[in-house]
């Protein structure tokens, strides 16, 4: 079974332009999703899904230099650039990793991949009821299962946000729902970078690491994140 981590971004960011690239001691946030995900999965099943845009040109250039593989597909239509990107590197399973996620959890990516080997479910997602930060979703399914649903979507939400017409389903009993029990107090705090405050909190986080930071997880990331916002 072969399961690839889908990152999607684009350049042309609304709130915050160009966020994917930008900088967070010395590091631009793609390579600190990057490396993150590298801990557990191959690299080569690591792929920046951006668009046929001009204005994604840099994505594309920061993606040859590093020698990280891509995919170009459609600016809006965000469902089908993730389909397509599944299909053109044979993903049985995708997930799909999003480029705000700077932070994303180490352990809950090795768990959840453990939970889609057993090839029992056709979606696994630790996104319901929000247990985990904004900025740490992560949410796998089966190409075949994703393709066929697709045919489905009718509304502009199910294109842009990808996953949406999946919670919508009655029938879920081919889905798995992971929920933190590690540091449940965390759930729902924003670690996303959605915009400028956003990328003023990570930034002070980051800030505070002695260490790599792909030696941090979801409960060390708190202790610093409860730090960071009673010092302001």
């Amino acid at each position: 079974m072969k399961l690839g981590f889908i990152i999607i971004c684009r350049y042309s960011s609304r709130r915050l332009p160009g966020k994917i690239l930008k900088e967070l001691q010395g590091k631009p946030i793609l390579q600190y999703i990057f490396e993150r995900l590298a801990v557990v999965v191959p690299k080569e099943n690591i792929v920046v899904a951006t668009s046929v845009e001009d204005s994604d040109i840099p994505i594309i250039e920061y993606c040859k230099r590093n020698s990280i593989n891509y995919f170009k597909g459609p600016l809006n239509n965000v469902a089908q650039r993730f389909l397509e990107c599944g299909e053109q590197y044979s993903f049985d399973y995708i997930a799909r990793i999003n480029g705000d996620n700077i932070l994303v959890d180490i352990e809950s990516v090795k768990e959840m991949i453990q939970v889609a080997r057993t090839e029992k479910y056709d979606f696994i997602s630790n996104v319901k009821n929000r247990t985990f930060p904004k900025g740490m979703s992560i949410e796998i399914v089966k190409t075949k299962y994703y393709k066929r649903l697709y045919q489905e979507f009718y509304s502009e939400g199910h294109f842009e946000h990808v996953t949406q017409y999946l919670y919508t389903m009655k029938d879920q009993n081919n889905h798995f729902y992971y929920y933190n029990t590690n540091c449940p107090e965390a759930a729902g705090i924003q670690l996303a970078i959605d915009n400028k405050q956003d990328f003023a909190l990570i930034e002070k986080i980051i800030s505070n690491f002695e260490r790599d930071h792909i030696n941090y997880g979801l409960h060390d990331i708190y202790e610093i994140y409860k730090l960071v916002r009673q010092n302001g």
